[in-house]
């Protein structure tokens, strides 16, 4: 018996943090156990070449490392994450909920790719970690989709030292648009979160989250 595992994606300055926590309370209240994972762990040794990488001691341009070779350092983070409790928990029957996962490499490293190869790409990277990882397949992939006018004053707003991800406008725009297309080619939930040009609420997103996380099995009342 497994359990659930249900990711929220969007491109950073996206509102994940605050959908998160929005959700978090609801399915505490709802009385449902989880486990609450954000990816990279970078707290966590097996994050050091994703923490070298983002870091910039590879070079501070995104492109400068394969997109296959930036993968393998993420995905070793959750897979070692998956190999304790918390995979545990997962094989138990629990539900996982993640900020971030294998979805956030289709997003970030196809980005440095050609229009035509991102195809091709997406099939190695979910057959590198659901298939020969071991890791588990979504349930879900929530995909907050913000425009980046948006996504840059919150992520300015925030005030944190970028990332060399963060730190490249041209390299989140192809981020952003590579997100679009990866969520409607593989059935990502996508949520737009602008109404007639304006933010909506926190509060009327999260309404819609929730709405599509009770609508999974483990969730029916």
């Amino acid at each position: 018996m497994v359990g659930k595992l249900i990711v929220i994606e969007g491109i950073d300055g996206s509102g994940k943090s605050t959908q998160l926590d929005l959700l978090k309370a609801k399915l505490g209240q709802a009385g449902e156990l989880f486990r609450y994972q954000r990816f990279p762990r970078y707290d966590d040794p097996s994050s050091i070449l994703v923490r070298m990488y983002l870091g910039g001691e590879f070079g501070n341009d995104p492109c400068a490392t394969n997109p296959y070779t930036a993968s393998a350092y993420f995905a070793v983070d959750r897979a070692a994450a998956f190999a304790g409790e918390l995979g545990s928990f997962y094989r138990s029957g629990g539900t996982v909920l993640c900020d971030r996962y294998t979805t956030s490499n289709a997003i970030y490293q196809a980005a440095k790719m050609k229009a035509d190869e991102l195809e091709e790409f997406a099939q190695w990277l979910f057959d590198f970690e659901y298939n020969r990882m071991g890791l588990p397949r979504p349930d879900a992939v929530i995909f907050l989709d913000v425009p980046e006018e948006i996504t840059l004053r919150l992520r300015t707003e925030r005030g944190n030292a970028p990332d060399i991800h963060e730190a490249d406008q041209v390299f989140l725009h192809n981020s952003a648009e590579t997100a679009r297309f990866m969520a409607n080619k593989y059935g990502w939930k996508r949520i737009e979160c602008t109404l007639n040009g304006k933010l909506r609420t926190p509060e009327d997103i999260s309404e819609e989250i929730f709405y599509i996380v009770n609508s999974l099995k483990n969730f029916e009342r």
